[in-house]
C-alpha cells in the first residue's frame, strides 16, 4: 500500500497541508504517516541550559500528534490508517532517514507566502526538503485544497537530455494513480532555447512517455517560472512536476530578493523530484 509522509509544526499551514493528504489518502487508497521534528531548545549562558526536558518535549509533541490523527480518522471517517511518529533532531536528517525507511509515495509539505517570517520556519524546512529528498516532494499553497482530485498534470520540460534526466517512472506513476491527463509544459522566448537537438530530444520524451497520450503546450514567456505559473493558473492545472536543477527554481527559490519563485507564487501544488 502506498504510503504518503508528512511532516508537521502543528502551523496552520501544515494544517493544510494534512488535510490535503488526507484527501488524497482517501483517493488513492494511501497510508498517512504524520512526523514532527523537534529540537531541545538550549540557553546559551556561560554553561548551556537546557530550557526544557527532553521528556516534557516528547510528551508534547507526542500528543499534539495524536490529537492531529484522531482528527484525519474522524474526517475521514476511518477510511484510511494513519501512523503518527516523533522524533527529536534536525528535521530535514529525520525526514530522510524516514523516507529512506519508509519509501513513501510521496512527501507532503506546505508552503508558505514569500515575505517575512513566513519563509524562516515551517516553509524553509520545505525548501530544505525540496533541496535534498530523492524523493518526491509536494509543496501544498495555503489554503489549497484537494477538492475534485488530480486531473490535470503538467510536467515542466526543457528537452534536454530527457533520456538521461526525465523521471518516467515516477511520472507514471503519478498519472497511472490519479488516471490524470499529462501536459508537457516546455516554455520558450523568441526560440531563445531551441538549439539542434530539439526535435530529437523532443522524439525521445515522446517516445518514453507515449503510453500516457501526452499533450505538448509550447508556451510562450521570457520567464520559465512565470510561463509555467500563468499556464497551469489559466488551464486549470491540478499539479505541476518540476525538476529544480534543470529550470533554476532552487536557485530562484532561495534569493530572498527574488520575485520569480514558483513555489511560492503559484496557487497550485508543486511536486519537485530530482534527476
Amino acid at each position: 500500500m502506498k504510503k504518503i509522509i508528512v511532516p508537521t509544526d502543528f502551523s496552520p499551514v501544515a494544517l493544510n497541508a494534512l488535510n490535503y493528504a488526507a484527501d488524497m489518502a482517501v483517493d488513492i487508497n494511501a497510508e498517512l504517516l504524520l512526523v514532527n521534528v523537534y529540537n531541545i531548545p538550549v540557553s546559551y549562558t556561560e554553561i548551556p541550559v537546557v530550557v526544557v526536558s527532553v521528556e516534557e518535549m516528547k510528551k508534547n509533541s507526542e500528543m499534539q500528534l495524536t490529537e492531529l490523527k484522531n482528527n484525519i480518522l474522524h474526517i475521514t471517517s476511518g477510511k484510511i490508517k494513519v501512523e503518527i511518529e516523533s522524533r527529536v533532531g534536525t528535521p530535514i536528517d529525520e525526514i530522510e532517514e524516514l523516507c529512506n525507511k519508509e519509501k513513501p509515495f510521496a512527501v507532503i509539505m506546505g508552503a508558505k507566502g514569500k515575505t517575512g517570517i513566513e519563509n524562516l520556519l515551517f516553509g524553509s524546512t520545505t525548501l530544505t526538503a525540496i533541496r535534498h529528498l530523492s524523493w518526491p516532494v509536494i509543496a501544498i499553497p495555503p489554503g489549497k485544497e484537494y477538492g475534485k482530485g488530480i486531473n490535470k498534470i503538467g510536467f515542466a520540460c526543457d528537452f534536454k537530455e530527457v533520456q538521461e534526466k526525465t523521471p518516467v517512472a515516477v511520472i507514471k506513476e503519478m498519472v497511472s494513480t490519479f488516471k490524470a491527463d499529462l501536459h508537457i509544459l516546455n516554455v520558450d522566448y523568441n526560440n531563445k532555447n531551441f538549439h539542434p537537438e530539439t526535435p530529437e530530444q523532443t522524439f525521445k520524451l515522446h517516445f518514453l512517455l507515449d503510453d500516457l497520450k501526452p499533450t505538448y503546450q509550447f508556451i510562450t514567456n521570457p520567464d520559465i517560472e512565470d510561463g509555467i505559473n500563468e499556464f497551469a493558473e489559466k488551464n486549470n492545472m491540478d499539479l505541476i512536476i518540476a525538476i529544480p536543477k534543470k529550470h533554476k527554481l532552487l536557485d530562484g527559490i532561495f534569493k530572498p530578493s527574488s520575485t520569480k519563485q514558483l513555489i511560492f507564487q503559484s496557487h497550485i501544488p508543486i511536486m519537485c523530484i530530482h534527476e
